[in-house]
This record gives structure tokens, C-alpha cells and sequence, in this order.
């Protein structure tokens, strides 16, 4: 049996001064207020890998002489993205998450396994936090390659990250327990989904 369904797209016809109004209309007021303080040194860091990406290209295929120091700034300061954009990810609990197992259990078992997905994501986040600070302070003195700057400084915003990292998960879990569901149990309330 060969049953055909066609799906037929609706197109709402608008005209060119229809549009153009919509450029006449206020913008509303700039919103800052979903962004933490992580965002910010995330954003300056990322701009500064941007800069030494640029510079390495410029130097290197227009000057035919790169700077040699732009590709370990870059690359150093990858990592400290990486790991600062992982605290906003534990903010916004936006970090890879398996719900599927939520929609088959009972609320009950739902919220006691979303409640220790909580517990141990703090002590990764926590135990992670002291194996970083315990490796930076081994290495207070060891110098990056090509500039004379100690590489603990990146090892240490690693250790804020992941510092910043426990406590935005102990938030979290502390809003999921308030709220009686997490974004696990119920992610439709998360992403906008949810009529």
C-alpha cells in the first residue's frame, strides 16, 4: 500500500514596506543580566587566541617571518576557554546529557538519579579542582617556551575554572532541589519547548 502525504508550505505574503517598518521600530534594551562573570574573561580570552591566530597567519604567509610566540599564546589560551566556557556550561546545563532513561522510570527514581547525577557531578568538579591546584603548585617555576612567563598562570585559571565549575554545579543542584525536577527529569522546561 502506497499512501502519498504531501506537506504543503504556507507562505504569508509581506511587502517591502512591511519590512521596512521593522527597521523603524526601538531595539530593546541590551540584556546582560544571563551572563556570569566567567563570560567575560571566556570572551577576552577567546579574542586574545583570535588576535595571536591573526597575527601568527599575517606574520607568517604576508611577512614571511612569524612570531614564534603567537602560536603558544593561542594555544594556551584555547585552554583557558575551554575550561571557563565548561563553567557556563555548568551554569546553563548545557554540558553532553543523556535524559533518555528519565522518560521510562517513575518521578520517584527520576529525582533520586537526577539528584546523584548532582552529587557526583560536585565532586568531579571539586576533586578536579584540587588535582589541578595540586599540579600547578608543582610546577610554580617552569617557564613557557617562547616567552618568559610561568606556565602555572594558566594551570591556575584551569583551577579557578574548576573551582567556578563546583559551584555553579552546587547552584544548579541546589535550584533542581528547589524546583522538584532538573533539566535531566524534565527538559522541555529548559529549552523553550515546554507550551
Amino acid at each position: 500500500m502506497n499512501q502519498s502525504t504531501t506537506t504543503q508550505e504556507i507562505h504569508t505574503q509581506v511587502t517591502g514596506e512591511e519590512i521596512a517598518h521593522v527597521f523603524d521600530e526601538a531595539t530593546p534594551p541590551a540584556d546582560l543580566s544571563g551572563y556570569g562573570i566567567e563570560d567575560w574573561f571566556t570572551l577576552a580570552a577567546f579574542w586574545l587566541m583570535v588576535g595571536c591566530v591573526v597575527l601568527q597567519f599575517f606574520t607568517r604567509y604576508v611577512l614571511n617571518d612569524s612570531f614564534a610566540w603567537t602560536e603558544e599564546i593561542a594555544i594556551y589560551a584555547l585552554i583557558v576557554v575551554v575550561f571557563l566556557g565548561s563553567a557556563l556550561c555548568v551554569r546553563a546545563s548545557r554540558h553532553i546529557q543523556v535524559d533518555f532513561i528519565y522518560r521510562y522510570v517513575s518521578p520517584g527514581v527520576g529525582r533520586a538519579l537526577a539528584t546523584f547525577v548532582d552529587v557526583v557531578r560536585i565532586g568531579f568538579f571539586g576533586y578536579a579542582t584540587w588535582l589541578v591546584y595540586k599540579y600547578a603548585s608543582l610546577i610554580p617555576d617552569e617557564m613557557m617556551t617562547t616567552i618568559n612567563v610561568p606556565k602555572s598562570i594558566v594551570f591556575y585559571a584551569v583551577v579557578i575554572a574548576f573551582a567556578l565549575m563546583t559551584l555553579r554545579a552546587l547552584h544548579v543542584a541546589w535550584q533542581s532541589l528547589r524546583r522538584g525536577y532538573s533539566v535531566l527529569e524534565n527538559p522541555a522546561a529548559f529549552d523553550g519547548s515546554e507550551a
